[in-house]
């Protein structure tokens, strides 16, 4: 029996979710002195849901889920649960190993979350057996639907991808390896309502070239600090304005990848730097990631606010 035999109604809101906007995740909330702040966070996700966002997906790599403890866990995603409120699903991210997967999976079932997007795990390589394994054992532990997550060490061949559809709740893959070839082979292997998405660092620069093979619905993590760039470009996308699309990815988005590249980790850091540039409670990075230089700040704040022009809206 495939894992969508009888579709669920987690698939369908997911799937409705994806094709009418982009997908949020959201950053994670601290302190100043790197403590979890939970009153920040759901007002930094309650502005999210505001933008009507095609899903939400707390802890996961923007939201530096590596980062949290299992009680912060259970605290982002019962808040996440809260903000949301029932108008869009609710993915929460897992990782490490099967067995602490699972742990975590225990708790974003008891705080409500609709699915659970399964981060590559810590450290090691490992044969598709074993990446079709861990996946295995985490199903078999939890009730919720599962999304696997493609990317650094895990990469699944045609071969794996129909076996880990056969698994009851694994339910879709999340792409980050941007191979389209792989991909392409990927789409056609999967059964028949299989959900794939873009996750891509900064997914806007592949967008067209993911939905050339398949894959349309992507993962924004503009969408963290500013709404009004990511919900212009995908409508500019999906209404096939492909001048408005170019002259966004030409003056912002491709400046920011280059911004972004300059130091490790700066995929995180960037995004919870301009949030704080629009004054938004997210505080800062936890290590080992850094926050920006003063330098890169300013250049930051330059592209925030012509990329925030571009579409009509201000820093």
């Amino acid at each position: 029996m495939g894992s969508l035999s009888l579709e669920t109604d987690t698939v369908r809101r997911l799937r409705d979710g994806m094709a009418q906007g982009v997908l949020s995740f959201p950053l994670t909330s601290f302190h100043e002195d790197g403590s979890l702040d939970p009153d920040g966070f759901r007002a930094h996700v309650a502005a999210q849901m505001a933008t009507a966002p095609g899903a939400v997906f707390p802890a996961c790599g923007t939201g530096e889920f590596f980062s949290l403890d299992e009680a912060e866990y259970r605290q982002v995603v019962t808040v996440a649960v809260e903000e949301a409120g029932g108008r869009m699903p609710v993915v929460a991210g897992v990782g490490y190993g099967w067995a602490q997967a699972a742990r975590f999976a225990r708790i974003a079932e008891e705080a409500g979350a609709d699915a659970l997007l399964v981060l590559p795990h810590y450290l090691v390589a490992a044969p598709q057996d074993g990446l079709v394994a861990q996946l295995e054992q985490l199903a078999a532990r939890t009730r919720l639907p599962l999304i696997a997550y493609q990317r650094g060490q895990v990469a699944f061949t045609a071969g794996s991808l129909k076996r880990i559809a056969r698994i009851p709740n694994v339910i879709g893959l999340k792409d980050g390896h941007s191979d389209l070839d792989r991909l392409q082979r990927l789409t056609l292997a999967a059964p028949e309502g299989f959900l794939f998405f873009n996750g891509a660092a900064t997914a806007e620069i592949q967008a067209r070239a993911y939905a050339a093979v398949g894959v349309p619905a992507y993962s924004s993590a503009v969408h963290a600090f500013a709404p009004e760039i990511a919900n212009a470009f995908f409508a500019a996308l999906q209404g096939g304005d492909h001048g408005t699309v170019d002259k966004l990815l030409r003056d912002f988005y491709v400046p920011l990848v280059e911004l972004r590249d300059r130091v490790p980790g700066y995929a995180v850091s960037l995004v919870k730097a301009a949030a704080r540039l629009r004054g938004r409670p997210v505080g800062p990075v936890r290590a080992p990631l850094t926050d920006p230089s003063a330098g890169d700040l300013a250049d930051l704040r330059t592209l925030l606010a012509a990329g925030l022009d571009l579409v009509g809206a201000a820093l």
